[in-house]
Order: C-alpha cells, then structure tokens, then sequence
C-alpha cells in the first residue's frame, strides 16, 4: 500500500507540471501583441505593373510579409483603400479582398517567425485620357495598435480598341489614329477585299491569332510613322525582359494562294511563330513587294515562301527557331538585305538563308546582302533530284557566313566576302552594334569593324536604307547603311 500511494503523488506531480507546461505553451503561442515595438516588413514595399490595356486582365504579382519579431501578430484591419474604383484584386494569405467583404479582412493573423504571401492582379477601367494613365491603390495592413503598413500598387493603364474576328469583306483601312488596337481572334482578308494599314498603326495580337491574306494587304508605313504588327503582353517575363521579345506571342501573317499585289513598307513583325508564310501561286503575277520591313524573333520562319514571286528590299530578317528566309521555288530578288541568325533558345536553329526546289526556282538572286550567324554555315542550297527541275540561283556583292564553294557552283557566287569560319570567338556578332543574348537585346545596324562597310556595288546597291537613311557614294552591304556612333 505504501508503494502504491508513493507512485500515485509521483503521477500527480508529473501530470500538474505537465499541465502547467502546456498552459504555458498555449499562453505563450496565442497571445497577440499591440506593442508600437512590433511591425511586419514586406520583400516589397511597391507592386508595380507594367503598361496595361483597360478591361484586360494583368499577370499576377506577389510579395511576402513577414513577422520577424518574437511576438505574433493579429491585424485590426487589411484593405485595400480604392479597389472598387482602380480595379486592383488582392487576396491575402488566401482570403480574397472582394465585393463579400468590403475589400477588408480582420481575420488574419501573422505568428511569430512567420510569413504570409500576397497576390495582386489588375483589371483596370477605362480611364478618361487615351494616354496611358496611372492607376494606384494601397495595401494596408492596421496593426494592433492601429497603426498602418502600406504596399503600394500602381500601373499604367492604357484605352485600346478591341476588335475580334475581324472578317475584311470589302476595302478597308485600319487606321485607329493614335489608339491601340487589340485583336482577338485574328483577322481574315477575304479574297476580292484589300486590307489597308494606315502608317503610324499598331497592331497588337492576342494570343494564338493571325492576319489571314487571301486578298490583298497594303501596308505602307514610313520612315517617320512605321507599322507594328506584334503580340499584346506589353508585361514581362522577367524583370529584364518584356514578354515582346519573347518569340511566340502571336502566329504572324499567312498569304494565301488566292492573294496578290501584296505591299509591306516600313513595317516591323516581330515576336510571332511565322513571320511571314507565302503560299504558292503563278510566278509571273507579283505576290509581295516588302521594302523597309523587319522580321525579328520568330519561333518558326522569318520569311517562308513557297513557288511564288517576291521582292526583298532592304529587309532586316533575323533570330528564328527555324530558318530566317526559307525559299522553295519560285521568283525571288533579295537586295541590300540582313539576314542574322542569332536565335538563342535553341542550339537547332536554322539557316539564315535555305533555298529549295521542290518547286521549280526559277531564280533568286541575291545581291548586296550580308547573311551571318552563330553557326559556320548559314547557306543552305538542296537541288532537286529531278536534273531538269530549274534550280537557278545567283549572289553578286555580299558577305557570307559560309564556306567559300569549291564546286562548279562557285560560277554562282561573284565578289563575295567569306567571314572566316574559324573565327569562333565572336561569330558574326562584330558586324553589329549589339548582340546581347542575355537580354534579347539586338541592334542590327552595321558596327564600325563589319566588313560590310562601302563594300555594296555602286550600280546595283539601293538609294536608301532600312531607316530611309541615303546611302553615301560607298554604299554598305546589308539593310544598314553605317553611321558613326552617336550620329542619326
């Protein structure tokens, strides 16, 4: 019996400071302070959004808030003070700020040591100026003690004209004076309309869409009021990189077998999967005249052309998966033309220049254009297995990046400039003012080492350049004419 009783006041006395312990814990975990001593920090006292189109919804952003004190925290309040009116949409640690409850939550509560995330996305109104407009609001955080934490929220929100499906039935021109213009669902040129884009206009593509050309597609921009054709993310991928120089953002332009007379001026197509399809068609009716036009980042073809005939004038067509300028048969003229493969996404890139004659080629010739890239071989020629199939082809006046031929097509290649293939060091990269993979970043205009400079044929090169800048009395080779740094 005595042993017994002895155990049984051990027991108690083990389970009485065992629950002290507890309660002690519990004390200790549920207690929420209201000193001034004790505020959150945020990774972020600012969410920033880039420029975006109103009544179209942001990417979302992120930032953290931690409680780096040895106390918890319970908020009194967090809200956002303008939501209703800016369009901001925040949810905080899972809790929505929405219309159920007022945009405010006083159920949230931030342990010692802890973190929370929250989430921010924008839909913003139409603002009262065309102008891209600021749109701000605040994220408070009221403490305890009452006290107010903020992150800022603020975006530019731009007015655009939407158009979706658009089906060209008749003669039209685009011209939205000044506005952006989004498409949804792409644009189809029926084949007895002609599509007309007023100089100046931008066109930005939603998504999987594309300009669908059966008719005719007059697009003649200037040097001082381009055309752009390219995606509509105008966020970023990255802090140092806009989703516009990313390839893919829209499909690009297909010119159907039906359509002819085709005209690009001045215009920029970038970011696209194709830039530019050519369906096949009669060789002997013109299908598309492009002077002063850029093809850039492309996730498929810069240019693919198929038994067609095209003029290529002072064209910039660079950085594809796959080849920049693929041309199988046809009638093709290319003249004072940059042609750079520097597509840097993937090691299997194509060729600046391939040429095929599946379809009877019955010429291209190429003239006063400097073709370059990474890769030794940038010149890629397959003759048709049928001997009588016409396979012509000629280049007058350029710089290749390939090696000098040795076959009896060599009679096809005069006074061309072969970059030395061993030089693995900086490629072809020294024609150029800047090539910086890192950030997509590419300048094109010819560098003061390219041997491309006042090497064109006087009577043969172009009057003007890419920019619409006269050539001088030594004109370069390629779309560039070279300036001295600093001049315009």
């Amino acid at each position: 019996m005595m042993k017994l009783e002895k155990n049984s006041g051990l027991i108690a006395l083990l389970l009485c400071m065992l629950t002290v312990l507890v309660t002690a814990a519990c004390t200790n975990d549920d207690d929420f302070v209201t000193s001034p001593n004790n505020r959150v920090a945020f990774s972020a006292d600012t969410i920033r959004f880039d420029t975006l189109f109103a009544n179209v919804p942001s990417t979302t952003r992120s930032v953290w808030v931690y409680n780096r004190s040895n106390e918890n925290i319970r908020f009194q309040n967090v809200s956002t003070g303008r939501a209703p009116q800016t369009g901001f949409r925040v949810n905080v640690d899972g809790i929505y700020l929405g219309t159920k409850n007022n945009y405010q939550s006083s159920d949230i509560e931030l342990r010692k040591g802890d973190s929370l995330k929250v989430f921010v996305e924008l839909t913003a109104p139409k603002a009262s100026s065309d102008s891209p407009t600021l749109t701000e609001d605040d994220l408070i955080f009221t403490l305890g003690d009452g006290a107010e934490q903020k992150i800022h929220l603020n975006a530019y929100t731009w007015n655009a004209l939407m158009a979706r499906n658009m089906e060209i039935n008749h003669d039209t021109t685009i011209n939205s004076q000044g506005r952006p213009l989004v498409i949804y669902g792409g644009i189809r040129v029926d084949s007895a309309a002609t599509l007309k884009i007023a100089a100046g206009q931008t066109l930005y593509f939603h998504g999987d869409t594309q300009l669908d050309v059966y008719g005719t597609l007059i697009a003649q921009g200037n040097d001082h009021q381009p055309i752009t054709l390219r995606g509509d993310r105008l966020d970023r991928m990255f802090d140092y990189l806009p989703y516009d120089r990313v390839p893919g953002q829209w499909k690009g332009i297909h010119i159907h077998t039906s359509s002819y007379g085709n005209q690009l001026d001045y215009t920029d197509i970038h970011s696209a999967f194709d830039g530019v399809v050519v369906d096949s068609s009669d060789v002997n009716q013109q299908k598309l005249t492009a002077s002063q036009i850029t093809i850039h980042n492309c996730q498929g073809a810069g240019l693919k052309t198929t038994n067609s005939n095209i003029i290529l004038n002072n064209t910039q067509i660079t950085n594809t998966l796959g080849d920049c300028v693929e041309v199988d048969g046809g009638a093709v003229e290319i003249n004072n033309s940059t042609l750079a493969q520097f597509y840097p996404f993937d090691g299997n890139r194509g060729y600046a220049l391939h040429f095929s004659a599946n379809h009877p080629l019955t010429k291209l010739n190429v003239r006063n254009s400097l073709i370059t890239g990474y890769a030794d071989d940038l010149i890629s020629g397959d003759r048709p297995g049928n001997v009588d199939q016409p396979f012509n082809f000629n280049f007058e006046d350029c710089v290749f990046r390939t090696p000098k031929p040795t076959t009896a097509d060599s009679v096809f290649f005069k006074n061309i400039i072969y970059e030395d293939v061993k030089d693995t060091t900086k490629y072809g990269e020294k024609n150029f003012v800047k090539i910086d993979a890192d950030k997509q970043y590419y300048d094109f205009h010819l560098s003061k080492t390219s041997s491309a400079v006042d090497k064109a044929n006087t009577k043969t090169a172009l009057p003007i350049d890419r920019d619409g800048v006269k050539r001088d009395e030594l004109p370069d080779i390629g779309a560039y004419e070279y300036r001295k740094e600093g001049s315009k």
